[in-house]
């Protein structure tokens, strides 16, 4: 279990490292490429269960008008726009990739990061789709498709660094 001194700690960190990988990006429309994802998966591995904290915290803080989401924007209009689902599915994401981190086994650590990149392409693909009033499929070729490999790269380099840090 880890102490709560830790986990404020580590909720603070990344915090900050997710709204800083909001700036790494290749802006793709309708939706930019970024390293939060990255973030949101080494959350994950490093606080397990406990990532919902940091990750929650972020999109909150976000919400509230902090500007921390994608190229400094915030408020409420960004979730409700077509990157919000993305945002919100990191939530789950993250506890996902903390329960299977909380496994010793490579393959629940593997399958649990799929998973989260799973669960955060499907929410964003479900309000993308909603959002901008589009057929799902669509949704799926412009909010998913792009993404697959980036986030094939990213879950690879989160397990590898998990390896050192986990």
């Amino acid at each position: 279990m880890i102490h709560r001194a830790r986990i404020l700690a580590y909720s603070g960190t990344f915090i900050a490292l997710i709204a800083a990988g909001s700036w790494i990006s290749i802006p793709l429309p309708p939706v930019p490429l970024t390293l939060q994802t990255l973030f949101v998966l080494l959350a994950g591995i490093v606080m397990k269960r406990y990532a919902v904290i940091p990750v929650g915290l972020y999109v909150l803080l976000g919400a509230a008008n902090l500007p921390i989401f994608h190229n400094g924007t915030a408020g409420l209009g960004v979730l409700l726009g077509p990157t919000g689902g993305f945002l919100i599915g990191f939530i789950p994401a993250a506890l996902v990739a903390g329960i299977a981190y909380e496994h010793e086994s490579p393959a629940s650590r593997i399958t649990g990061l799929i998973a989260a990149c799973a669960i955060y392409l499907l929410a964003g693909a479900v309000w993308l789709s909603y959002s901008a009033s589009i057929p799902l499929l669509q949704a799926v070729l412009l909010g998913v498709a792009p993404f697959i490999i980036g986030d094939a790269v990213k879950a690879a380099a989160a397990y590898a660094i998990g390896k050192r840090v986990a």
